[in-house]
């Protein structure tokens, strides 16, 4: 880090011409970007010449729209390429970023900059981009909560003056799990798989240039007003080796970076894509690739990215109080707010879920077996007097007897790559809808523990009759995967399956298409994760599996198990990718029926050519093992 730098302009500290004064003392800062997100969650960057922003500096400051083409970003059945202009309006409400070039130095010897400003995409005059529903979607959601509270007081919060709420407020708190490796490393999934189950990475000690690249990357984020709380290693990876130099070399570890939650949900959602864009920046200078795929190396554990979630309010005497929190820490979980917070998440959950995991990879990463969730339920505790961290539910409460204004929900479900803004955006809606149960039928926080507690077949005011909700045991390992499925709901196991169900749930979406979050911006984003799963099945995973088949090639066979493992390869080989007179291989199949828009029987071969790729995988590791010369 660079002390003589400039790295980011915080929010309602310098008016606009303490902005101008700043960047004047800064000529290193060259360039400025608008920074709009799409509904994929990708951001914009161009480079705007300071000059050109500072002759404008008023138009840019006031919000005034700076035109620019819509039609290149994720904007599906929006911005069209007969109607594609999308206009940017920069947002002041949050911190400004710089980001600098170390390959191109200004002549004061100093890194080249670019002033990064979040900015709201507006087309046809509506804003349709992913910040500005997430701001629009909190205040919706803050306005409806405050109507409820005014109307009188809450079943077991009756001690807090509810009727004096002045303001409602949104936190949102994300982490990042992340691969790193050196570009020559290619460690086979069986070491990883060993060192993972023997657990021999999880919080061990960092070395040589990722312990260096980490420590940077953690002073990069804190410059920024991160507020980085901890850097570790993950469960995945395995231990670098030295070179004869003492260098370190064959790199491939799994880590995490966590930092302090924000108030303000706009500013956390910005801060997690700054964060993703300084660790790569970060470890790319010490010659390390980074991957934020949820599912880099299929067989070893994938990458999350739990998302905290909680709900506030600031009363007229300017006390604030966390509304999730129950009165007494030690006798309840939760307040009658916090119980509907969290019905209400439950219950839509399949509204939300296309929001959360939205790619093939996504699903990669949501199976039995790898601590991630696959199943729409909660974890409260055993008891209020012993909070517990269940890792294999879906959303699990976190929680701090001495602190209640800890207290909040982790969804573990989303990984790197999710949409943050419109995630939280759905969550919130759909938390609200649980609210306004929880607070209009009367209930006790006592009654509603016990709504939320039941058990598959019993029959709910609010919640669904044939499923449970809450589970504190081990959801994999303490059922079968039938015993799962019926309580708990089957998972979707594809991005159909996923888009299919949310469709097959019309009162559920109609929860979260409230403000911003409107029919048009649904069906666009849907369109755009179908377009994806298609085209990627298309040009990446059916092209990818017949190059991985074809590399398992014969070898010379020593014995007769040789011969007769080799015979029964070929066979399965056929199956996954070659056509013959008598019948069509798997990956013909699914082309067909992609080319047929048959979604629902492509997405039952996408699941069956993806299991038995990797079961002849490793059949074909049993074989080659077994041959010794």
């Amino acid at each position: 880090m660079n002390k003589d730098l400039l790295y980011y302009i915080p929010t309602g500290e310098f008016g606009k011409e303490g902005v101008l004064s700043l960047l004047k003392t800064h000529p290193e800062i060259r360039f400025v970007s608008l920074v709009g997100i799409d509904l994929a969650g990708n951001d914009t960057d161009e480079k705007v010449p300071i000059e050109l922003f500072l002759k404008n500096y008023d138009d840019f400051f006031a919000g005034t729209a700076v035109q620019t083409d819509g039609s290149s970003v994720v904007l599906m059945n929006i911005a069209t390429l007969n109607d594609a202009r999308v206009d940017m309006v920069a947002d002041p409400t949050v911190n400004w970023y710089i980001d600098y070039n170390e390959h191109n130095l200004y002549e004061n010897g100093r890194p080249v900059g670019t002033l990064r400003i979040p900015c709201f995409l507006q087309h046809n005059g509506k804003f349709i981009d992913s910040r500005s529903i997430l701001k629009e979607s909190c205040a919706y959601v803050g306005a409806e909560l405050k109507k409820l509270l005014a109307e009188g007081k809450v079943k077991g919060m009756e001690d807090i003056p509810l009727e004096d709420v002045e303001d409602i407020g949104f936190t949102i708190g994300t982490e990042l799990e992340f691969w790193v490796k050196t570009p020559s490393e290619t460690e086979t999934v069986q070491h990883l798989s060993i060192s993972q189950r023997l657990q021999e990475q999880y919080w061990q000690r960092m070395r040589g240039k990722v312990r260096t690249a980490m420590e940077e990357a953690i002073e990069e984020l804190d410059a920024r007003g991160m507020s980085v709380e901890m850097g570790h290693k993950e469960v995945g990876g395995i231990k670098p080796k030295l070179d004869d130099q003492g260098r370190t070399v064959d790199v491939c570890e799994q880590l995490e970076l966590d930092w302090r939650f924000s108030m303000n949900p706009l500013q956390a959602a910005d801060n997690e894509l700054e964060a993703r864009i300084i660790i790569r920046e970060v470890f790319r200078k010490h010659g390390l690739e980074v991957s934020f795929q949820a599912k880099p190396i299929i067989g070893v554990a994938g990458s999350g990215e739990h998302t905290h979630v909680g709900i506030c309010a600031t009363l007229k005497n300017g006390k604030s109080i966390n509304l999730l929190a129950p009165a007494d820490m030690k006798s309840d979980f939760l307040s009658t707010i916090g119980y509907g917070f969290i019905m209400g998440i439950l219950k839509n959950y399949e509204a939300t879920n296309p929001f959360v995991s939205s790619t093939t990879d996504a699903f990669n990463r949501l199976k039995p077996g790898f601590e991630a969730p696959v199943c729409i339920v909660t974890s409260l505790g055993h008891s209020p007097e012993v909070p517990s961290r269940n890792r294999t539910i879906l959303i699990g409460l976190v929680r701090d007897i001495e602190n209640p204004k800890a207290t909040r929900f982790e969804l573990r479900a989303p990984n790197p790559f999710t949409n943050t803004y419109l995630a939280a955006s759905c969550l919130f809606l759909t938390a609200l809808d649980g609210i306004k149960y929880a607070i209009t039928s009367g209930k006790s926080p006592a009654e509603l523990l016990a709504e939320l507690s039941k058990k598959p077949g019993e029959e709910a005011d609010y919640l669904e009759a044939a499923r449970a909700y809450r589970c504190e045991d081990n959801v994999f390992e303490d059922f079968s995967d039938e015993e799962r499925d019926a309580n708990f709901g089957k998972p979707p196991a594809t991005v159909w399956e996923n888009v299919k169900t949310m469709k097959a749930n019309p009162d559920k979406v109609a929860v979260i298409e409230k403000g911003a979050l409107t029919p048009v911006i649904v069906d666009s984003f849907l369109a755009s994760i179908l377009y994806r799963w298609e085209n990627e099945l298309i040009d990446r995973i059916i092209p990818n599996t017949e190059a991985l088949v074809k590399s398992f090639k014969e070898l010379p066979s020593e014995d007769g198990i040789d011969s007769e493992r080799w015979a029964e390869i070929k066979v399965k080989k056929y199956e996954l990718i070659k056509d013959t007179k008598a019948s069509k291989c798997l990956c013909t199949k699914l082309k067909e029926a992609l080319a047929s828009a048959d979604y629902d029987l492509a997405s039952d071969l996408q699941i069956e050519l993806s299991k038995k790729a990797e079961a002849l995988e490793k059949e074909y590791n049993v074989y080659a093992l077994n041959i010794v010369g």
